[in-house]
Order: C-alpha cells, then structure tokens, then sequence
C-alpha cells in the first residue's frame, strides 16, 4: 500500500536508488524554463525513465504558477506512485512536496536539489545532484 502524504527530505542519492529500484517512481523537477534550459537536467535515461517537469514559479517573474496542481494531474501520475520532486536547492520542491501531498500523493522532497547549497564562496554545487555525480545533461 502507498505511503501518501509528504514524507519528507532524501539526499539526491537516495532519491536516484529510489527511481532505480522502484518502476513507478517519478522525478518531478519544479524549476523554470530557463533553469532547465541553461542549467541541465537529471538524465535518467538509464534506467528507461524520462523527468517530468512543471514549473513551481514561472519564469521570469518568479511568480506562483496557480495552474502547477493541474498541470501536474494533467501528467497522468497516479496517487499511489512516489514522487521525487527536485528543484535548484530544494526550497521550492518542498513546497511542492507538501501541496502535492494534500492531493493525495506520496511525495518525497530531495534536499539540496539539483545545484546544491551555497557553499563559503557563495556559489553553489554542495551536495546537489550534479556536484554528487548522478546523471545528467545539457539541453
């Protein structure tokens, strides 16, 4: 039986084994257009799964995407498959995790994200899913 709700922050890797091990988890990236476009993605062409992509914020004003619930029920995902949502540091997908789940998902936020924490230097890449080496690619 499903674990829904929000189940809280997975490292990046954890996340990875997790899409690996199970046929019916699903990574969402809810970052922008231009962050996907300029930035990379998390390739998980490997494992024969594509990412699925919906916008927490729209790009360039930042602004609440008010259409994210259905745009994300329009993807077909049904509520008993885990969702592992990823966003540039984890901030937003968190907050995509917990709305997500009052739907009725089971969902899984990855900390740290796709770019990781801002490191001393005040750049990011600490313990994001591109500085820990998984998969990825540029548009």
């Amino acid at each position: 039986m499903a674990n829904t709700g929000f189940n809280g922050d997975v490292s990046p890797k954890a996340a990875w084994d997790a899409l690996a091990g199970n046929p019916d988890a699903i990574l969402l990236d809810v970052r922008t257009v231009a962050e996907w476009a300029f930035v990379g993605n998390p390739d998980l062409s490997s494992i024969n799964k594509q990412v699925y992509q919906n916008e927490w914020a729209k790009f360039p004003g930042m602004v609440s995407n008010p259409a994210f619930v259905d745009e994300f029920k329009a993807s077909g995902i049904e509520t008993h498959q885990p969702v592992y949502i990823i966003c540039r540091s984890g901030v937003r997908s968190r907050s995509a995790a917990e709305l997500l789940a009052s739907e009725g998902y089971e969902t899984y936020n990855v900390a740290d994200g796709f770019e990781g924490q801002l490191g001393p230097d005040g750049h990011r890449g600490a313990g994001g899913w591109k500085a820990l080496g998984l998969p990825w690619k540029q548009s």
